[in-house]
């Protein structure tokens, strides 16, 4: 999705790549894909790992996430859903749980790539 405010969605610094946060908007319509937490995950991922390939990389190259949950009950949910897109070794993470997203998301992801 085109990013929503005075941000990019990548920022390149040397060989390494900051990604910006993403939901699970569905990139043409801007809205949140679901109330489901798997398909907003999902969505998520999906739109996290477009940004890193539209910036030269792939999954392989992101060494660091950090996630945002709504809902930390859905922390095993949530590593499930992230072993879909990713395998070992995986990404250093940190998983916080906060009190609200826009429009209705449930998880936002954001991460750092090193090419």
């Amino acid at each position: 999705p085109a990013p929503g405010g005075a941000l990019s969605q990548a920022v390149k610094a040397g060989e390494t790549i900051y990604l910006a946060g993403q939901v699970g908007f569905d990139p043409h319509t801007m809205q949140v894909v679901s109330t489901d937490f798997d398909e907003q995950a999902r969505q998520a991922f999906k739109n996290l790992l477009s940004v890193a390939e539209a910036a030269g990389g792939s999954d392989r190259d992101i060494v660091k996430l950090n996630a945002y949950l709504t809902d930390v009950n859905m922390f095993p949910r949530f590593n499930a859903i992230m072993s879909e897109y990713f395998s070992p070794p995986y990404p250093a993470r940190a998983t916080l749980g906060i009190a609200a997203l826009p429009q209705g998301a449930v998880i936002e992801i954001e991460a750092i790539m090193v090419l």
